[in-house]
């Protein structure tokens, strides 16, 4: 058993939920890219066209994790279940002011810090965003210092919203054209910010912020809100070994055009 009374369990438990936020990040990721599966295709599908092989590896790895993750779960204590928050046209209108002013105000504020990419990460990131996107966005590394989170979030909670985004503990943040990175940049969270610039540059900021708090109020998970799983899906398909090249603005119109945000 740990104990914070010891030193050394301190920086033991430092590293578990460093890990632990590690695992929860792919964990995400995984998530995103298995709710664009069902999005597109259905079970039956799936089950009768899908590889027999990937399909059973996958069903495996998610008991697997269901398992270890429900044997977890039920040794953490439990709160009273809350009821769902229910807001009112009014105040969903004040929620999206909010954000969009905080959004704003942070880009404000990094902003005379921020710095151009490097020619190597423009170099990388070129065959899937304009030289544009790649020459106007600007970039801030916090070196583990980290973006505090909204001053609107205590109002937020007492409205009985308690799953807010953690920005103190996601490895980006995209403020229009600046990206805030908490600890340094690296290439998965420098495209993941890339994306959501892109989001912003077809969207402007009114709108993307009207989709997601409008998708966050419904969804009460902000990876499922669809601005974000879009970003993971692309971040997912960026990843892969053999990954092909592709537009991130094609992507991102085709999602505005279909309505999908």
């Amino acid at each position: 058993m740990y104990s914070y009374d010891h030193s050394d369990d301190r920086l033991s438990i430092a590293q578990m939920n460093s890990a632990l936020h590690q695992a929860h990040l792919e964990l995400l990721s995984a998530h995103c890219a298995t709710h664009q599966l069902g999005l597109h295709y259905s079970a039956e599908d799936l089950a009768r066209w899908g590889r027999r092989d990937l399909l059973r590896k996958s069903a495996e790895a998610a008991r697997a994790l269901n398992d270890f993750y429900s044997s977890i779960e039920k040794n953490i204590p439990q709160a009273a279940p809350k009821p769902e928050p229910q807001l009112t046209s009014a105040q969903i209108a004040h929620a999206i002011r909010q954000v969009a002013c905080y959004l704003r105000e942070q880009r404000q504020h990094y902003l005379p810090a921020a710095q151009p990419l490097s020619n190597q990460n423009k170099a990388r990131m070129w065959p899937y965003f304009s030289s544009q996107v790649l020459d106007q966005v600007r970039v801030v590394e916090l070196h583990g210092r980290r973006v505090p989170p909204p001053a609107f979030y205590a109002q937020a909670r007492a409205l009985g919203f308690d799953n807010l985004p953690q920005v103190t503990h996601m490895d980006s943040l995209t403020f229009l054209d600046v990206l805030v990175f908490n600890q340094t940049l690296a290439e998965r969270s420098l495209f993941h910010a890339l994306v959501h610039a892109v989001q912003f540059q077809y969207l402007g900021l009114e709108r993307y912020t009207e989709l997601f708090v409008q998708s966050f109020v419904k969804t009460r998970v902000h990876f499922t809100v669809p601005l974000e799983a879009h970003a993971f899906s692309l971040e997912s398909k960026f990843k892969r070994p053999s990954a092909e090249r592709f537009s991130v603005a094609d992507h991102v119109l085709r999602w505005i055009a279909d309505g999908r945000y």
